[in-house]
C-alpha cells in the first residue's frame, strides 16, 4: 500500500487545463505541456490516495484489468521504471487511454463510495509520458520467428494492439490501412487538442522497429480482396471498426451544408498538422448545429470553436442527465451523469430533449433546423405541444454514432456471418464463422470505448496465437539463420 492514510488526508486534484482564451487559439493539447505533465509535480501524492483495497474494484471497472493499485504504489515510491512495466503488462498504449478513456476505473474506485475517487486516469497518463521522457519505452523484438504470417485489417487501437501482441510472439504481421497514415480514428477522428498525433507516431515507430509492417493507402476489399488475403496469410484479423454512420433522413436532408462528423473531423485534423485540404468543410463565421451529444459531438464543438464559428449548438434527443449517480447506476457501475468535456468549457449551447423535424433551406443550402421538444412516454419519444421552433444553422454536423462495420468489400468477400446487430459474429477466441478469420474491436463488439478496443485486440491476439500454434506460449524457434518472411 502507498500512503496508508492518503485517501483520508490528501484531497483529490485533477490536472488543470490551459485557460480557455489561450487554448482555443491553437490546436495543442488543452493541458499545459500535455496531459501527462500537467499534474506531475503532485502526482505521487495523488497516487498515494489509493487504498490498495482487498478487492480492487477498479480492476472490474477497467476492461483491460489494469494493475492499478500496483502502479499507484510504485508512483508513490517514485519508481517510474517499474510503474511503466506494470502498466504495459496489461495496456499496450497507456498514453492513448490516459487521454481518451472516460475512466470507468474511477467510477469503480472503492474510495469513491463516500469520497472523491483516486485520479487513476491522471496517474496513468503521467506514467506513460514520464516513461517516454525517460526513454524507458523501447521496442520489444521477438527472440525468434514462428514462420506464421498474419494480416491485420485496420490500424485503430484494436488493430494496433493485436498486431503488436502477435509481432512480439514471433509472428510476421502486416497491418493494412486504407488511409495514407496508420492510426485509424486515433489519427483522423480524435482532434489534436485531445491527443497530439506525435503520440500515435512514436507508437507506430516502436511497432515498426519491433517488426510490424504497415501497408497504408491500401483499401482491403478493393486493392486486395479478402480471398487474396486468405491465400497469402495464415490468419486474418478484421479490426475494421464500426464505420457505418447513423443518418437523419428528415425533410431537407439534401441541402448543402449538412455533413457527417467523420467527414468534418478528419479534414480539420489534417489541417492542424500542416496538410492542405481542398474544399475543406469549415465552421468559420457560421451558426453550427451538432446533432449528437457524445464524445464525437464534443470533438466537433471544440473544432468549430477553433475555426471561428459564430455560434455552436449541440442537440441531444435524450433528457439532460443528472449530476449525481442515479439509483439505476449504483457503485461500481459506470453511471450516466452530466459530464463536461474540455470543449464544453470553451463555449456553445447544449440543448437536451429535442428532436429535429426538418432542415430548413435557402437557395439549396441549409439555413436552419425546425426542432421540437420531446419527452419519453412509455419508452417512446413524443412531441411536446407548442415547443416547435427554428434555430439558425449554416453548417450541420451529424455525430449520432455508428451502426456496425461496412459490409461491402472484405466482409462480404470473406463471407463471415453477422449477428442481429449487424456486427461480425465471433466465438470466445475471437474467430469468425470462417476458420482463420478473426475479429477484434468495434467490428465485433459494436461501437465502444478505446479501452475495450485495446482489450479486444489483446484477446484476439491470444486467440490467433492459440489457433496457429496450439498454445499461447512461444513455440519452438526457427533456426537463427532463417530469413524474415515477406508480408
Amino acid at each position: 500500500m502507498a500512503d496508508p492514510r492518503g485517501f483520508m488526508t490528501t484531497p483529490r486534484k485533477v490536472a488543470e487545463r490551459r485557460p480557455v482564451e489561450e487554448r482555443v487559439k491553437d490546436w495543442n493539447e488543452v493541458y499545459p505541456g500535455g496531459a501527462g505533465r500537467a499534474l506531475l509535480p503532485i502526482i505521487s501524492e495523488q497516487a498515494g490516495r489509493c487504498m490498495d483495497c482487498g478487492i480492487p474494484f477498479c480492476h472490474q471497472g477497467c476492461p483491460l484489468g489494469n494493475l492499478i493499485p500496483e502502479w499507484n504504489d510504485l508512483v508513490w515510491r517514485d519508481d517510474w521504471e517499474d510503474a511503466i512495466d506494470r502498466l504495459h503488462a496489461t495496456n499496450n498504449f497507456p498514453e492513448f487511454t490516459g487521454r481518451l478513456c472516460p475512466a470507468p476505473c474511477e467510477t469503480a474506485c472503492v474510495v469513491g463510495i463516500n469520497r472523491d475517487p483516486v485520479t487513476i486516469k491522471n496517474v496513468e497518463v503521467s506514467i506513460a509520458d514520464k516513461a517516454w521522457d525517460m526513454h524507458a519505452v523501447k521496442p520489444e523484438t521477438p527472440e525468434w520467428l514462428t514462420g506464421k504470417t498474419i494480416a491485420v485489417v485496420g490500424s485503430g487501437p484494436a488493430g494496433l494492439a493485436v498486431a503488436q501482441q502477435l509481432t512480439r510472439a514471433g509472428h510476421t504481421v502486416a497491418v493494412y490501412e486504407r488511409d495514407d497514415k496508420a492510426g485509424g480514428l486515433l489519427r483522423y477522428g480524435i482532434p489534436e487538442f485531445k491527443m497530439e498525433k506525435s503520440h500515435v507516431d512514436r507508437r507506430i515507430n516502436q511497432m515498426q522497429r519491433e517488426g510490424t509492417v504497415f501497408r497504408t493507402g491500401v483499401a482491403v476489399g478493393e486493392a486486395i480482396t479478402g480471398q487474396q488475403l486468405r491465400e497469402r496469410y495464415d490468419a486474418v484479423v478484421l479490426a475494421i471498426g464500426s464505420t457505418v454512420r447513423r443518418d437523419l433522413p428528415a425533410p431537407g436532408r439534401e441541402f448543402e451544408g449538412i455533413h457527417q462528423a467523420m467527414d468534418y473531423l478528419p479534414q480539420a485534423n489534417r489541417v492542424a498538422v500542416g496538410e492542405t485540404v481542398e474544399d475543406q468543410i469549415l465552421a468559420t463565421g457560421k451558426d453550427v448545429v451538432i446533432i449528437g451529444g457524445g464524445d464525437t459531438g464534443a470533438d466537433c464543438l471544440g473544432t468549430a470553436i477553433r475555426q471561428g464559428a459564430r455560434s455552436v449548438t449541440s442537440l441531444e434527443i435524450m433528457p439532460r442527465p443528472s449530476e449525481e449517480r442515479a439509483d439505476a447506476h449504483p457503485w461500481p457501475t459506470y453511471p450516466m451523469v452530466y459530464r463536461v468535456a474540455s470543449a464544453h468549457e470553451e463555449g456553445g449551447e447544449r440543448v437536451y430533449a429535442v428532436n429535429t423535424k426538418e432542415f430548413v433551406g435557402d437557395d439549396g443550402h441549409v439555413s436552419g433546423l425546425r426542432i421540437t421538444e420531446v419527452e419519453l412516454v412509455d419508452g417512446r419519444f413524443e412531441e411536446v405541444a407548442g415547443t416547435e421552433r427554428v434555430i439558425p444553422a449554416q453548417l450541420v454536423l451529424f455525430a449520432m454514432g455508428f451502426t456496425g462495420p461496412q459490409r461491402e468489400g472484405v466482409v462480404e468477400q470473406l463471407g463471415v456471418d453477422l449477428d442481429e446487430r449487424g456486427n461480425i459474429k465471433r466465438d470466445l477466441n475471437y474467430m469468425s464463422s470462417v476458420e482463420g478469420v478473426f475479429v477484434a474491436g468495434d467490428a465485433g463488439r459494436g461501437q465502444s470505448l478505446i479501452v475495450w478496443a485495446i482489450a479486444e485486440g489483446r484477446g484476439a491476439a491470444a486467440g490467433v496465437d492459440a489457433w496457429l500454434t496450439g498454445s499461447t506460449t512461444l513455440p519452438t524457434p526457427i533456426p537463427p539463420t532463417a530469413r524474415p518472411l515477406t508480408v
